[in-house]
């Protein structure tokens, strides 16, 4: 029996900074997360991925991650996309700085 669907947000990385994005409804791509579209139908879900991985000249790796709504918009649910929320780790710069 296939798994349910659950709510979903679209990431990928911006291809001259390689920062980490979000699209939002407005088929902006944001770095906040919280500014993302959260997606709860499947089929739009699928319709929305095709739509960002045909913009490889802004974005790279674009894929859906499950995420909840939150009090301010979207939030993760995996610890992955969190890390991605808070930026490069290598050293403070970029999200991290501004923290």
């Amino acid at each position: 029996m296939p798994r349910a669907f659950t709510p979903k947000v679209i990431t990928a990385n911006r291809l001259l900074e390689g920062d980490a994005v979000w699209l939002t409804a407005d088929d902006r791509w944001s770095p906040n997360m919280s500014e993302a579209e959260l997606i709860e139908d499947e089929a739009v879900a699928q319709d929305r991925l095709i739509h960002a991985q045909s913009q490889p000249d802004h974005v790279v790796g674009a894929y859906l991650a499950d995420a909840k709504a939150g009090e301010n918009g979207p939030e993760p649910t995996h610890f992955r996309e969190t890390f991605r929320t808070r930026g490069p780790s290598n050293y403070p710069h970029g999200k991290q700085a501004e923290i």
